[in-house]
């Protein structure tokens, strides 16, 4: 993908009222931790208005009164529209944490006890069950190779390969 398109769209989703829907997956292995860890950079406010809308009740990911209930809230939402089958079987993440900055929610994930990846399919709905206008990127890096990759709703399916070990 063109380092350019992702340089503009990571500056307009910090710097200005987004016009535009757009979430970014950034994941990276990690061979001595044997862990595929990175974060989702989703805009607060869409974010938020999902989570609400899902609950069907108030949601303040910047001052959050119950910051637990909320970060299981969030996982069970990335569950649902984020997930990662690695060689062929499908893994579940932990959410180490979030933080808001500026106008996004930096959501930091790690699969543990990973094998080497040589090939990995996300499926990512992120926020498309509210916004269909929704694009979401897919970027990865194993062994120093980096590869990225793009959906708009309603495409889900990304498939990256990578060379063994």
């Amino acid at each position: 993908m063109n380092k350019l398109f992702l340089l503009a769209a990571l500056f307009c989703m910090t710097s200005f009222g987004h016009p535009f829907y757009l979430s970014v997956t950034d994941l990276k292995f990690n061979p001595k931790e044997r862990a595929l860890q990175g974060y989702v950079k989703i805009f607060t406010s869409d974010l938020e208005n999902a989570l609400r809308k899902t609950t069907g009740a108030p949601v303040d990911l910047i001052h959050p009164k119950d910051s637990l209930k909320l970060k299981q809230i969030l996982l069970n939402y990335l569950e649902k529209h984020l997930s990662l089958t690695i060689n062929k079987k499908k893994y579940s993440y932990e959410l180490l944490g979030f933080e808001h900055e500026e106008e996004a929610i930096w959501s930091y994930v790690q699969v543990n006890n990973c094998p080497f990846p040589t090939e990995i399919l996300v499926h990512n709905s992120i926020l498309y069950d509210f916004i269909k206008d929704q694009s979401n990127i897919v970027q990865l890096e194993v062994n120093g190779a980096k590869k990225s990759s793009k959906v708009n709703c309603p495409e889900k399916e990304l498939r990256f390969e990578f060379p063994s070990n």
